[in-house]
């Protein structure tokens, strides 16, 4: 007869279930903590995450509008007169910390649509992966933007303008949007090609400067440098082989700043319209900044010459 190997077990034991030793899985389970035995807050929040979310977006929006985000985007854009507002999703935590805009919309008398309550996941597939939106995002149209004449044929042009040669990150161009309203720049000038359109990034890197400082659009850069020396400004181009110091030009009249994409620089036909080329003097192991940071240390500087001498 065929020996059996099978582990026989000793009699009597284990014989009551009730005796069983617990599985780590029952273990665990029977760690936790009933739900009667949880607070309030605890079911609700359990409850919300139980809900099922359905597939694809939820939230609908309507042709060849904008979406902003972030509670300082929004907030500029939703107080801006000139905006004409859509609609405005908020979530629980977005409701709060723009209860402050809400309120004093109303007291101004703005007329504004009425603040729909949404999901976190809802405007996270409505958005960009990864974008920050603190659970604020409005659906707008876009701002009416200026032509190049009117700004410089005003009855008071700005003293102050910034143009753009091909810098296409939105980003950049968001920071520098921020720092030229910060320093007082009048517009940022950029071409209708290889140029960022005004999307929620850029309006979310400006932090609000989209509703204050115009962003121009031309087809032509070295045209519109053709016309602003015509209309009394002095153009100065920013690039690192540059042999004078920013600080050691004149600044104090009518200047833009032409500054280029990073890496390529100013194209040869920009950098021959200008009227002057100059540096700034930057060293150590990384001799050269991001054009937003070298846009907003030009600003400084210019507009340190001209509270100067004025």
């Amino acid at each position: 007869m065929k020996q059996s190997y099978r582990h026989k077990r000793p009699p009597g034991k284990f014989q009551d279930k009730a005796e069983k030793p617990t599985s780590k899985k029952n273990f665990r389970a029977a760690s936790r903590p009933s739900r009667e035995d949880k607070t309030r807050e605890d079911r609700t929040r359990e409850d919300r995450n139980r809900k099922s979310k359905p597939e694809g977006p939820t939230l609908v929006r309507q042709k060849d509008t904008a979406l902003i985000w972030g509670l300082h985007a929004v907030r500029a854009a939703w107080l801006n007169t000139q905006r004409r507002c859509l609609q405005l999703w908020l979530t629980e935590a977005g409701e709060a910390i723009f209860e402050k805009t809400l309120l004093e919309s109303t007291e101004i008398g703005l007329a504004r649509p009425s603040p729909k309550r949404v999901e976190r996941y809802e405007l996270d597939r409505l958005l960009p992966s990864g974008s920050v939106h603190q659970g604020i995002v409005l659906e707008t149209l876009p701002l009416p933007e200026p032509q190049l004449h009117e700004v410089i044929d005003a009855d008071t042009p700005p003293d102050l303008l910034i143009m753009l040669d091909q810098v296409t990150d939105p980003h950049n161009v968001g920071a520098i949007l921020r720092s030229a309203a910060a320093l007082g720049a009048g517009a940022v000038i950029m071409t209708e090609r290889n140029a960022p359109s005004t999307t929620g990034v850029l309006a979310k890197s400006a932090s609000g400067a989209i509703e204050y400082v115009p962003q121009i659009h031309v087809v032509n850069l070295a045209r519109a440098i053709d016309d602003l020396q015509e209309a009394g400004y002095w153009c100065v181009g920013l690039a690192e082989e540059a042999k004078q110091d920013l600080s050691a030009l004149d600044l104090s009249g009518r200047t833009v700043l032409v500054l280029g994409a990073e890496g390529e620089g100013l194209r040869h036909l920009t950098r021959q319209k200008c009227d002057e080329l100059a540096h700034l003097p930057t060293g150590g192991p990384i001799g050269s900044l991001n054009v937003s940071n070298a846009a907003a240390v030009s600003l400084y500087e210019v507009r340190r010459q001209k509270n100067k001498f004025t």
